[in-house]
């Protein structure tokens, strides 16, 4: 009986070191598909956009905002997407505005304190939170929120970029609790207990121990609730009113009524009408280049951001 157990484990190690190349080999595979699938979407859209290189008008392009693709005939198509940019950023920035203090928060009382049953229901909800569709959050922008927002403040369009807004940082307040909660868990439970042995208040260990220990991970999740505002399409699309508008005054607080436009939802609302091959159909493309290189930008800098903190602690 011994000697048949022994040979079944030789068999079985014979069999694994055989099979120990052809599972490095798939492992590696999958390491660089990541890559490779990047690359080869950079390349798709790189390719289609191509074509108009040299004839689109860059200064215009950037720093007008006469976005006219279809005019009417005779007219020739304008391409300024300052208006359009303006309302990616604008959406971006008062959605973030919301997000994070609501996000760090909830992800403070959770980690901090929520009594154990309370804590597992609330994480239950922020991933049923996170589970919505951007298609459903776009309908309550447009039939609930849109409504609200006319008869609060008194307004004759509730569809604008304060409506978009909420509904981008309803969308990405799940990301960012769920992060910063795992970074605040994360800070060892002697750092605690040291600050409580020194007389300090819940409150006090939370922003003066809590939050320095655990800022990397507070700072990667609110630069991943930016990646998830940037890139947000049908929501914007259903609660922004799609209007490239550039205020006059940056700094009047009525600006979060205007409706806005921005790009994602520019590309969701014009490609399907868009001729194959057209130069509104590379113009596009276009934008989808001008997104991927904004959020490759926000994950360099966040990169760069949190390793310089790393060297400094």
């Amino acid at each position: 009986m011994s000697s048949g157990k022994k040979s079944i484990r030789a068999l079985g190690a014979k069999l694994l070191d055989g099979a120990e190349l052809p599972i490095r080999i798939a492992i590696t595979i999958c390491g660089w598909s990541s890559i490779l699938f990047v690359g080869a979407i950079f390349f798709f859209i790189f390719k289609e956009a191509a074509p108009v290189f040299p004839h689109l008008d860059w200064g215009e392009f950037f720093f007008a905002h006469r976005w006219i693709p279809i005019p009417a005939e005779g007219n020739e198509p304008s391409y300024g997407a300052m208006g359009i940019l303006y309302g990616t950023f604008a959406i971006t920035v008062v959605s973030m505005f919301i997000a994070m203090p609501l996000g760090l928060g909830a992800a403070v009382y959770i980690s901090e304190f929520a009594p154990p049953r309370r804590k597992e229901w609330l994480k239950i909800l922020i991933e049923f939170l996170a589970a919505i569709p951007s298609i459903i959050w776009g309908f309550i922008g447009l039939v609930i929120m849109g409504p609200l927002i006319q008869k609060i403040l008194g307004v004759e369009v509730g569809i604008n970029l304060l409506n978009a807004s909420i509904m981008v940082a309803l969308m990405a307040v799940p990301l960012i609790v769920s992060i910063s909660e795992d970074a605040l868990r994360a800070v060892p439970d002697s750092y605690r207990e040291a600050a409580l042995a020194l007389g300090a208040s819940k409150w006090e260990i939370v922003y003066k121990v809590l939050f320095p220990a655990a800022r990397n991970g507070l700072l990667a999740a609110s630069m991943l609730g930016v990646g998830r505002a940037v890139g947000e399409t049908m929501a914007v699309w259903m609660a922004s009113g799609n209007t490239d508008n550039i205020p006059e005054n940056f700094f009047n607080p009525l600006l979060v009524l205007e409706r806005v436009k921005a790009l994602t939802a520019t590309i969701a609302g014009e490609m399907p009408d868009t001729v194959h091959g057209s130069e509104h159909y590379q113009v596009l493309f276009v934008i989808g280049i001008v997104l991927l290189t904004i959020s490759v930008i926000i994950n360099v800098v966040s990169d760069l951001i949190i390793k310089g903190i790393r060297k400094e602690s």
